[in-house]
């Protein structure tokens, strides 16, 4: 009976050690994350409206915040005034002009007949030289004019770009989401007073994620991008779901192992980081757990 006992005990350990030879170790160790976009306040302003919570799905270009225009809207008024203004100036200088131009043709048709009477002697130099003032003064005249004339059509110009500045203002005061995804946090209320480039919320789109694992030099040979890869994570149930995965970089750079990821050799080996982008509809994978790689061999390359 005792010699039964031990042929049993030796057949349980058999059959253990067995079992434990069929799992197969990871190619790689990693944790999931994606990219993740801080979208922030394009003016500043109060907070009239913000529709976005922790959790919430948003669609691209949908609106999310609306910041308070009330004072940019001022603001373009008065300077609106200020180009009816500058227009209404350079109307009047252009009428001088054309005020000046008439006489400073009368002028020069005097100027020309007295240099004929004086050259006649019919004229005297004083008779001359009155003519030839009279009319150097008004071409001044004009060219003064036409400066300021130019002077005012300057400022007409930086009037409309100074309201079209205000009026992109404006128009970025509606805050718009950038790509479809899911809000993982938040970080102002409607009502807040707001400043140019305060972050409002972050967004990332989780129905599709990267594993970024680590390789040894020795297993770089074997990866390429656009080979597919199976990523396992722990389902809840105590048992592994695996998703397919796709490689979409490779590191050209070895570093030192992450702190969090545990591989099979000593933690001073160097490693070679990989992406791989992991279709994630159902939303298994959460940002930051943890998972195993298993690269699948292409075709021929064993």
């Amino acid at each position: 009976m005792r010699r039964t006992n031990r042929y049993a005990t030796a057949l349980l350990i058999a059959l253990a050690a067995v079992g434990c030879g069929t799992d197969e170790e990871p190619d790689a160790y990693g944790n999931v994350e994606t990219t993740e976009v801080v979208v922030g306040a394009e003016t500043s302003g109060t907070l009239l409206w913000f529709a976005s919570d922790e959790g919430d799905v948003l669609t691209r270009d949908s609106l999310v915040a609306v910041i308070d225009t009330t004072q940019l809207a001022l603001e373009a008024n008065v300077i609106l005034a200020q180009q009816a203004g500058s227009q209404s100036r350079g109307t009047e200088v252009m009428r001088q002009i054309g005020a000046l131009e008439v006489q400073r043709d009368i002028a020069r048709r005097t100027y020309e007949r007295t240099q004929r009477l004086f050259d006649l002697q019919a004229a005297t130099a004083t008779q001359l030289d009155q003519a030839e003032r009279d009319y150097r003064v008004l071409v001044q005249q004009i060219e003064g004019a036409r400066a300021q004339r130019e002077t005012v059509g300057q400022e007409t110009v930086s009037a409309g770009a100074r309201i079209a500045q205000i009026r992109d203002r404006i128009q970025r005061s509606s805050i718009r989401n950038p790509l479809n995804g899911t809000v993982l946090a938040t970080y102002a209320e409607a009502g807040e007073f707001v400043q140019t480039g305060q972050p409002l919320y972050r967004i990332a789109d989780l129905d599709s994620v990267i594993v970024r694992a680590y390789l040894l030099e020795r297993q770089l040979a074997g990866i390429r991008i656009g080979q597919r890869a199976e990523v396992s994570v722990d389902g809840g149930s105590g048992e592994l779901e695996v998703l397919p995965g796709t490689v979409t970089w490779v590191s050209s750079r070895a570093e030192f192992t992450p702190t969090p990821i545990q591989t099979r050799e000593e933690r001073a080996d160097l490693v070679f980081a990989v992406k791989i982008r992991v279709p994630n509809e159902q939303g298994v994978l959460k940002i930051g757990m943890p998972a195993d790689v298993r690269f699948v061999a292409e075709a021929g390359s064993q």
